[in-house]
């Protein structure tokens, strides 16, 4: 791949380039990490991938959860990023979600126009709602498939350059070697608390508020999430916000 005005080295320079850049974001996420306790790491890792990939106005990280459909953010830049994230789920549809699925990234330069705004035509106008108008989605590639996305946002419109998007996958790489690796929990054995925990409380609130829809509704697992979901949706709230309210029982769906 080549940009207009870069010149590609080739053979072994290129594969010692690459090398020499993988090598470079790997010590920039592992020192990021470095003695932080595991309920600052996903805030740490968030600093560090910001620094990495300066030309986007902000990014987020998602974690697949064990159900179809649920995700857990791990890490958000900013209030943008976070409602980004959530809306994506809340929706069922866009970028992340269409990365998940090719496992391959999905790179969309203008969302204010063009075959992207009618692929998904909800998330397009909530992105524009948001000021948002170019997203990329990189998988965090898993060995069994990918544990989650990385996401970028731009205000403006524009694609993303070959180097842009090289350092991008690397980042996401490395990042996926931190989370597997983060994962397992923290290095002392007596320690209850793992690194994901502050990221799981809305994971938690969902499947509880799920269950709950499931028993008053009598519906399937698949149709509470869904009626959950448009319930957000159509009062523009998050699907935490919902769960929450579903669990706290200031909000009954057996009464819509």
């Amino acid at each position: 791949m080549t940009v207009a005005g870069e010149r590609e080295p080739g053979g072994e320079d290129a594969e010692r380039s690459a090398q020499q850049e993988r090598s470079r974001i790997a010590r920039e996420l592992t020192g990021a990490i470095a003695g932080v306790p595991p309920a600052g790491m996903p805030e740490a890792l968030c600093r560090a991938c910001v620094t990495l990939l300066p030309e986007v106005s902000g990014l987020s990280a998602s974690i697949a959860g064990p159900a179809a459909g649920t995700r857990i953010v791990l890490f958000a830049s900013d209030e943008v990023a976070s409602l980004l994230a959530e809306t994506q789920f809340t929706l069922g549809e866009g970028p992340c979600t269409e990365a998940l699925r090719l496992r391959a990234p999905v790179l969309v330069a203008d969302l204010t126009r063009g075959a992207d705004t009618r692929r998904w035509p909800l998330f397009a106008v909530q992105a524009a709602k948001a000021g948002v108008e170019a997203v990329f989605s990189v998988p965090l590639a898993g060995a069994a498939g990918p544990l989650g996305t990385l996401d970028l946002y731009r205000e403006r419109a524009g694609g993303m350059s070959n180097g842009q998007l090289r350092t991008a996958l690397l980042v996401a790489d490395a990042l996926t070697l931190a989370v597997s690796a983060l994962d397992h929990g923290s290095a002392d054995s007596t320690e209850v608390v793992t690194w994901l925990q502050g990221s799981e409380s809305d994971r938690e609130e969902i499947h509880q508020a799920t269950g709950m829809i499931m028993v008053q509704l009598g519906v399937s697992a698949q149709e509470a999430l869904l009626r959950l979901r448009a319930r957000a949706f159509a009062q523009d709230q998050t699907s935490a916000d919902v769960a929450r309210a579903i669990i706290d029982r200031t909000t009954d769906l057996r009464h819509e």
